[in-house]
């Protein structure tokens, strides 16, 4: 064993590791598909998310309307909301495979 003293991230991390172990988690490496599989779920959404912020930049643009602009503003936090949601239940998926 090492004498050294440790740090306060070591001594955290050493305690989340045996709180895991008697919970009975194990951690299991991704393999090189799965990596794959999750670059491309999160660069898909990326792009989808990209596009949600320009077509809300768009449409802020062409109203003045300020109800106009909360139902837009409104609709594209859910809309962000939504596809994050979806991105990140996909790859807690990919996880679990």
């Amino acid at each position: 064993m090492d004498d050294a003293p440790k740090s306060a991230v070591e001594l955290a991390m050493a305690r989340l590791k045996k709180k895991d172990a008697d919970e009975g988690v194990t951690d299991h490496p991704l393999s090189a598909d799965q990596k794959n599989e999750i670059a491309e779920v999160r660069k898909t959404y990326a792009a989808r998310l990209a596009q949600e912020e320009i077509l809300y930049k768009s449409r802020m643009q062409g109203s003045v309307d300020y109800d106009e602009r909360q139902k837009f503003e409104e609709n594209y936090r859910r809309d962000v909301e939504r596809l994050t949601h979806e991105r990140d239940r996909k790859i807690e998926k990919i996880h679990a495979s």
